[in-house]
């Protein structure tokens, strides 16, 4: 099983970054099986696409990007799932902006990546699980599963 962390605020969480720029990959840049070149911000690093994708999820759940940025990543299956998991931006949490702070995986088989995230805000933590297959030399989501969300109280009828 491998696991990445990540702090709440770290570079591409906020959304802070300049569009067509990347995040540094540790201390020599761009990540392994890049060739030296530098990334391209909508491909995902061959090295870690699961952090690319829990990165990009988060923005769609949380209602910063739309569902359609993940059109060509995303199997028509899970694309679906996304779309009605999206609709409410579950991840949207006032003035506090949800990130990924954890994610861990294992490999079930080859080409294939389980996924599993704490997406943190404020000071509550919800959990993210996709599914990633490495089909004709590059990812693809193919489930996405987001924790329950706040549970609410029932009502209880006041007798009078």
């Amino acid at each position: 099983m491998g696991v990445s962390t990540r702090r709440p605020g770290s570079t591409g969480a906020t959304g802070t970054r300049r569009a067509g720029t990347t995040a540094p990959r540790g201390p020599a840049g761009p990540g392994p099986g890049s060739g030296g070149r530098p990334r391209r911000l909508g491909v995902p690093d061959p090295a870690r696409p699961h952090d690319w994708f829990a990165e990009r999820l988060v923005q769609v759940l949380s209602g910063r990007s739309p569902v359609h940025t993940l059109l060509g990543h995303v199997r028509p299956g899970a694309f679906d799932q996304l779309v009605r998991l999206a609709e409410g931006a579950p991840l949207r949490e006032g003035p506090t902006t949800a990130a990924v702070r954890r994610v861990g995986f294992c490999r079930p088989a080859a080409g294939v990546l389980e996924v599993f995230a704490r997406i943190g805000s404020a000071d509550r933590v919800r959990a993210l699980a996709f599914r990633l297959e490495h089909r004709r030399g590059r990812w693809w989501c193919s489930a996405v599963e987001l924790g329950p969300g706040p549970r609410r109280r029932a009502r209880v009828p006041t007798g009078g």
